[in-house]
């Protein structure tokens, strides 16, 4: 995990970015020890994720990722590649649209993000929408993990 912090865009420079793609994180391993404390922190111990045995008799063919796992690095990914809004004193995730999961990540896999700009817009004074189009990519497979509209209310000073 990198400490380097991007530096900050004002707004005009970040309208100049709609359209265009900010920026593709560093490959996170998914392993299945991850998907273990996943699982426990969420209560949700489908067999697909947590018995590899069970898991690898099904055309799986081994345990996979819970795609809310998938989606829970996108902080992670923003971090390393989306620079924050100039004067924001507050960032939130203002919600996921269009969200949809593609590919099941399996554990061992790498997976990485990938964000655009596809909007930003004022929806008060001092209240900006950051759209932001992401994708959860697979290290070594085309069709990516999952694909969002994802939301970051950007509160300025």
């Amino acid at each position: 995990m990198s400490d380097r912090r991007l530096a900050a865009l004002d707004l005009p420079a970040y309208r100049g970015m709609i359209g265009r793609e900010i920026g593709t994180s560093g490959w996170q391993q998914i392993d299945q020890a991850m998907i273990d404390a996943f699982a426990e922190l969420t209560f949700d111990q489908q067999f697909i994720h947590v018995d590899p045995v069970r898991a690898g008799a099904t055309t799986l063919g081994g345990t996979v990722a819970h795609g809310f796992l998938a989606l829970s690095l996108l902080s992670h990914f923003a971090h390393q590649v989306v620079p924050p809004v100039a004067g924001a004193v507050l960032s939130v995730n203002y919600g996921i649209d269009k969200l949809r999961f593609l590919a099941p990540v399996r554990a061992g896999a790498r997976v990485r993000g990938r964000f655009a700009l596809k909007d930003l817009r004022e929806r008060r004074a001092g209240e900006w929408l950051l759209v932001l189009d992401v994708r959860v990519e697979i290290e070594g497979i085309d069709k990516p993990a999952l694909i969002a509209e994802w939301l970051g209310l950007q509160l300025l000073s």
